[in-house]
C-alpha cells in the first residue's frame, strides 16, 4: 500500500515511476532499466533492502538510492549510508519533503546542466517549472513541460517516442498509443510560430 500510494504522489509530479513489491523484483528491474533514482525500502521481502543496496553499489550502479526505514535512528542511519545509500528517510515521513530529497538526487544523477536551458528562444526553468518564448510565459501542463525538457536537455539530438515515454510516463504506459504524438500537437501550439520542434520520420522528435 506505501509503495502504491508513493508512485501514485510521484507520478502526479510528472514523475515516471515503476514499482518492484520485493527485493527480487527491485533486482530484476535494475539489471536491465537504469533509473535516475531508487526509493528503496529497507525492510523488503524475499531479499532485504540492504543487500539490495549492496548489490546495486558492488554493480557500480548510476542510480542513486534513497533508503526509507522504519527507525530513524542515528545508528541505523549510518548503517544504511555505509551500505552505500545517498540518502535516507525515517518513516513516517512527510510527502513532500520526500519529493523534494526524489529531485535533488535525481539532478546528482544525470550530467551537469545550466539551471536555466535555453534553446531556439526558448527558455526553461526546471527548478521553478516556468517556460518562456521570446519573454512571453508559456503555461503547460506537467506532461508537456516533461517532453519539453527532454527535447532541451538533448541539445539538438533527436530524442525517440520510446525515451519520451520512459522519461516523462512510466511502464503503464501502453507502447503503441498516441499518447506523444497528441502531447507534442498541443506543445507545438502553444509554444507558437514559428514552429520548432522537429519530427524525424520513424526515429523520434527534435528541437
Amino acid at each position: 500500500m506505501l509503495a502504491d500510494a508513493i508512485a501514485t504522489g510521484l507520478r502526479r509530479e510528472a514523475m515516471a515511476v515503476d514499482v518492484a513489491y520485493d527485493g527480487g523484483g527491485a533486482l530484476e528491474r535494475t539489471s536491465y532499466i537504469d533509473y535516475d533514482v531508487i526509493v528503496l525500502d529497507r525492510d523488503l521481502p524475499v531479499v532485504h533492502g540492504d543487500e539490495v543496496c549492496r548489490r546495486l553499489v558492488e554493480q557500480r550502479t548510476a542510480s542513486r538510492i534513497l533508503m526509507l526505514t522504519a527507525s530513524g535512528d542515528v545508528d541505523d542511519k549510518v548503517e544504511g549510508l555505509g551500505l552505500g545509500a545517498d540518502d535516507y528517510l525515517a518513516k513516517p515521513f512527510v510527502f513532500i519533503e520526500l519529493v523534494a530529497r526524489v529531485r535533488a538526487l535525481g539532478r546528482r544523477s544525470a550530467p551537469a546542466l545550466p539551471p536555466v536551458l535555453e534553446r531556439a528562444g526558448i527558455k526553461l526553468d526546471p527548478g521553478k517549472r516556468l517556460v518562456e518564448r521570446d519573454g512571453r510565459e508559456v503555461v503547460l501542463t506537467k506532461k508537456e513541460f516533461a517532453v519539453l525538457e527532454e527535447l532541451m536537455r538533448a541539445e539538438g539530438a533527436v530524442v525517440s517516442q520510446e525515451d519520451l515515454l520512459d522519461k516523462a510516463w512510466d511502464e503503464n504506459i501502453d507502447p503503441f498509443t498516441n499518447v506523444v504524438r497528441v502531447t507534442m500537437m498541443t506543445l507545438r501550439k502553444k509554444l507558437g510560430e514559428p514552429q520548432v520542434i522537429e519530427t524525424v520520420p520513424g526515429v523520434g522528435y527534435k528541437l
